[in-house]
């Protein structure tokens, strides 16, 4: 198994099985991340739109979630990275 089937894997691990609501979430808070929007603004934004899938952050969960986004983040960077 090379290296970049040992990550992809990995990352299977992290990111876990979503569905396709949780998909488009998750696409809708990582788009406000990326136009300079913190954690807490792309998670109301997200919840707004995809209410059905909204998340419940507060000071207990916030750096969970920050983190877990910030690695969704450096992942699509990684595939599309190599992809090309």
């Amino acid at each position: 198994m090379d290296i970049i089937e040992q990550y992809l894997l990995r990352s299977q691990e992290i990111i876990g099985n979503r569905t396709q609501e949780e998909k488009r979430y998750d696409k809708e808070v990582t788009r406000w991340l990326r136009k300079g929007k913190n954690i807490r603004k792309a998670i109301t934004k997200a919840n707004k739109k995809y209410p059905k899938e909204a998340l419940q952050v507060d000071e207990s969960n916030i750096n969970g979630v920050a983190a877990h986004y910030e690695y969704i983040l450096e992942h699509e960077d990684i595939i599309q990275k190599i992809s090309h």
